[in-house]
């Protein structure tokens, strides 16, 4: 999810709001309250405010003809400067005993929720910089105090022991901030993703479901056609082992459409115990011809516990992973189909079972990674590819309660992971 340039302008909104209330405490604390002796330093912090908030408002101006700032290369400005304005304010107004200090995390929150990568944490070390500079420079009375008078203790001297756990206290909280924040934001953007995938699965499945439907009718008459060409070449082995292939192609297709309308319903596979190594078995078996012969293909099919899946769902998945294997080989190389138990390996599915598909091909950028599970999304265009199959293993591979992750380098190859959770006796009285 990008950063909209709307979050910037709403800081800027935020900041004329703030220096109205700056010159407002300035009085308040000066002049009505008596706390403070004067207020001339926090009105100087205000107009510093004002000049800077005018600066971005212009940078951020639609009609402005230089645009040198990225929305969140704006939004980090800001909240640089707004840290330094807030120190200030607070080293003019007793920076370690006053309450508005806890106004840090505020920052440490905009910086979590607008950031990304490592600068909420760069915010936090700006703001952690500024605030140990200020308290113990001012503890060490390298620079003049400016404390609040609250009653007769308003020039008591500083204490070592209360400046470093004030310290502490805040700068943790910033931490703990940006930390909760930036780990929440990710899971949002996560989720997100997931969401939008889903939506345009459910859009697709949809479409497709009807087509399917028109499959459907005139499928039935060829499947009785060639039952009745069956019973005519009995005395044939060859054309009858003919007629056996194509009646499983048939069927073959039979099944993927009745799958495919499946895919417009909530569910579309029916879970059991399932063998994952029968499956990877057959379907490298179904793949045969399609390996050329500068391909060698070798599988490791380890002892595994069987898996809680759909035997064709899995056959289906790892025919179209091995396909795209396949082509991303034009040259040759070797495809390895593996089986393994992760048993404690995987913190996300405990005891879980993977599958990979491993290829020594060309490889995917790294700028396509996080798009070849969108659907219509393919580099294999001009030779026929649609973009739907590896969105489709995607959604199977999710009903079945598993993921699929992804790795590659380019002119290196690519491995991709399919991770299923192992079958438990109870899961059959779910």
């Amino acid at each position: 999810m990008k950063l909209p340039p709307e979050g910037a302008l709403w800081l800027i909104r935020l900041r004329w709001i703030a220096a109205l209330g700056v010159f407002l405490a300035g009085y308040l604390t000066s002049s009505v309250l008596g706390v403070l002796e004067t207020a001339v330093p926090i009105y100087g912090v205000g107009i510093f405010l004002l000049l800077y908030n005018l600066a971005f408002a212009w940078l951020l101006w639609e009609n402005n003809p230089l645009h040198v700032l990225r929305p969140e290369d704006g939004i980090f400005a800001q909240i640089t400067l707004d840290l330094a304005s807030l120190t200030l304010l607070l080293y003019f107004s007793d920076i370690s005993r006053n309450p508005f200090i806890i106004y840090y995390v505020f920052h440490m929150i905009i910086a979590g929720m607008y950031l990304r990568g490592y600068r909420p944490f760069q915010a936090a070390g700006v703001a952690t910089v500024l605030l140990g500079l200020v308290m113990f420079g001012e503890y060490a009375g390298r620079l003049p105090r400016f404390p609040l008078r609250f009653g007769e203790d308003g020039g008591r001297p500083l204490h070592g022991l209360q400046v470093l756990g004030v310290y502490l206290a805040v700068v943790s909280s910033i931490w703990i901030a940006v930390y909760f924040t930036t780990s929440i934001r990710r899971y949002l953007d996560r989720a997100h993703a997931e969401l939008r995938q889903k939506e345009k699965m459910l859009g697709i499945g949809q479409l497709v479901a009807g087509i399917a439907h028109q499959i459907a009718n005139p499928l039935d008459g060829v499947q009785n056609c060639l039952r009745r060409i069956g019973e005519g070449v009995k005395d044939n082995p060859r054309l009858i082992e003919y007629v056996q292939l194509m009646t499983e192609a048939l069927e073959r297709i039979e099944r993927t459409a009745k799958r495919v309308q499946a895919f417009a319903q909530p569910r579309g596979v029916v879970l059991g115990k399932t063998d994952v190594n029968a499956a990877v078995e057959g379907t490298l078996a179904m793949l045969g011809p399609r390996v050329g012969d500068r391909i060698r293909v070798e599988k490791d099919l380890r002892r595994v516990p069987p898996v809680l899946g759909d035997m064709y769902t899995i056959q289906e998945i790892v025919f179209n992973l091995c396909t795209n294997a396949l082509a991303a080989m034009p040259n040759g190389g070797t495809l390895t189909v593996r089986t393994r138990a992760l048993g404690n390996q995987d913190d996300d599915q405990m005891n879980s079972v993977a599958i990979e598909v491993i290829d020594t091909g060309v490889g995917i950028p790294r700028v396509n990674l996080e798009r070849i599970f969108e659907p219509f999304f393919t580099t294999r265009a001009e030779s026929g590819g649609t973009g739907l199959g590896l969105g489709l293993c995607r959604m199977m591979i999710s009903e079945m309660g598993g993921r699929i992750d992804v790795r590659s380098a380019l002119g290196q190859g690519t491995t991709f992971t399919i991770v299923l959770n192992a079958y438990r006796e109870r899961d059959d009285q779910l």
